[in-house]
């Protein structure tokens, strides 16, 4: 199958959007005159290897999500695509080197952006402004940009950073269940109450997470329950308190300093409510006088949108960068 059929050629210009994450791919089809068109997903994620992010696994999860789509959004020319990818930016060469000449030999994309999943969470939240988003999850980063180039803080993993995310926040709500269990100052008795209601008794949690691959997911599974025991309980406010602090010096790291950038936070994490979101306006207000707290206008699938929208009628607004956004002209049909 080519998108690149003369039958289609009155279709216009259309483009692929996806967002390629832990949790699967979803993939938008859509012209930038009609908008998204149509969209699918999976819920299996891309592999990675030694090479990083499997580009033929890749491939093989997009290319019967894309037939659909353009079967059931009618004839699209697709010219332009946008791929966000969690771990591009350390994990993305093959990726890059790769998927821009298979998309043009399968669909005929004439132009491909690849983008770290912060740079389509960023398009997203804020769209083409300057200021910072807070991406936070089971991780934690900040990106921001002055739209003459990109900065990035943290974003980590659990065991070098990612400080204030999901699974630092459940990880420190498991500590001080495991301080009130030893009868050490700083436990919180209520929060191991809900540490044993989750995962039974606490003498049993370093043989339950050491092992398991999926630790960081695991960690962050308890921060709601940190959120929740957050109003009364002293020892968990101080822990989201903390969360938000950190969160505030990533902002305020890659913050651009002139003007008045726009400051935004999107994720799951963020579902947590107010026991996390006030000392967050607390601290950014704090650490950030001159910015403009705005709520995020769309997630990362949404920032995938706009840049494919934009990259199917010209160049992207937001600024290019290797790691983060580079755009690829293939010459494969």
């Amino acid at each position: 199958m080519t998108g690149a059929s003369e039958g289609w050629a009155s279709a216009g210009s259309g483009f692929l959007a996806v967002d390629s994450g832990g949790s699967g791919l979803r993939v938008v089809v859509g012209t930038a005159e009609r908008g998204p068109l149509a969209r699918r997903a999976s819920d299996e994620p891309v592999r990675t290897g030694d090479r990083g992010i499997d580009s033929e696994h890749f491939m093989a999860r997009l290319v019967p999500l894309v037939r659909a789509l353009t079967a059931e959004a009618g004839p699209v020319r697709l010219t332009a695509a946008v791929v966000g990818a969690a771990g591009l930016a350390s994990l993305g060469a093959g990726l890059r080197a790769e998927l821009p000449g298979a998309l043009a030999r399968e669909f005929g994309v004439r132009r491909v952006a690849l983008a770290a999943d912060a740079v389509t969470a960023y398009a997203g939240a804020l769209g083409p402004r300057p200021g910072v988003v807070i991406a936070g999850g089971t991780g934690l980063i900040a990106i921001g940009t002055d739209l003459a180039g990109w900065r990035r803080a943290d974003g980590w993993g659990h065991l070098l950073g990612d400080c204030g995310g999901g699974a630092w926040i459940g990880r420190a709500g498991l500590e001080a269940a495991l301080r009130a269990h030893d009868g050490r100052e700083g436990g919180s008795a209520r929060l191991l109450a809900c540490a044993e209601e989750v995962f039974g008794p606490v003498t049993g949690l370093p043989g339950a997470l050491y092992p398991r691959p999926d630790r960081p997911a695991v960690l962050a599974s308890f921060a709601p329950r940190v959120a929740a025991c957050a109003d009364g309980d002293p020892v968990a406010s101080a822990i989201l308190r903390a969360a938000a602090r950190h969160m505030a010096d990533s902002a305020a790291a890659v913050c651009p300093s002139g003007g008045e950038p726009r400051v935004a936070v999107t994720g799951g994490l963020f579902k947590t409510g107010d026991p996390l979101l006030v000392p967050l306006d607390e601290e950014l207000a704090q650490r950030l006088p001159h910015a403009r707290r705005v709520p995020a206008e769309g997630d990362p699938l949404h920032g995938a949108v706009r840049l494919a929208t934009e990259l199917s009628t010209g160049p992207l607004t937001l600024p290019g960068d290797e790691a983060m956004l580079s755009v690829a002209t293939p010459s494969g049909d």
